[in-house]
């Protein structure tokens, strides 16, 4: 048996790495820079994808009829939606900074859905009554600061 490099084809090879094929829909004026670079922010998406399989993940259920099945999907789907929009208010509110304190204890971390319904989940709603407006009793500094963010009156419930 016997066998050796194929220099040609190795220099070939060598030549085109780190090249990408992309093919697009987008239009013709765009540059090749630009069409990369929307390409390697499809992680971004790839992170959504797994918050919808993560924290907005729903017990396994038997669905009998497909109308059932995309009624399910779609209301995921705004949960998604209101998740990522939550978490980018948040995140437009603090710019330039890109961190925030109290999110995770003794540091300051980039606030993501999780992080902010975590810190938001122990706030408390007493009803409105005898006509009397809802209140949202006493609310942290972390939750005050996150409702301030995302311009929520903690005196004003819907």
């Amino acid at each position: 048996m016997a066998w050796s490099f194929d220099q040609t084809a190795i220099n070939a090879e060598a030549a085109a790495d780190g090249w990408y094929a992309l093919l697009t829909t987008l239009p013709a004026d765009i540059t090749a820079a630009q069409v990369l670079i929307r390409y390697k922010g499809q992680e971004v998406v790839e992170r959504r994808y797994s918050a919808f399989k993560g924290p907005l993940a729903v017990a396994p259920m038997f669905l009998k009829t497909n109308r059932r099945i995309a009624a399910l999907i779609t209301v995921i789907c705004l949960a998604l939606l209101v998740f990522c929009l939550i978490e980018r208010a948040v995140r437009a509110a603090i710019a330039p900074d890109t961190t925030m304190a109290g999110l995770t204890p003794g540091q300051k971390t980039k606030p993501t859905g999780r992080l902010i319904f975590q810190a938001l989940a122990g706030l408390r709603l007493i009803p409105a009554t005898g006509g009397q407006p809802g209140i949202i009793p006493q609310p942290g500094p972390v939750q005050t600061r996150l409702l301030d963010l995302l311009a929520v009156d903690p005196t004003q419930p819907p």
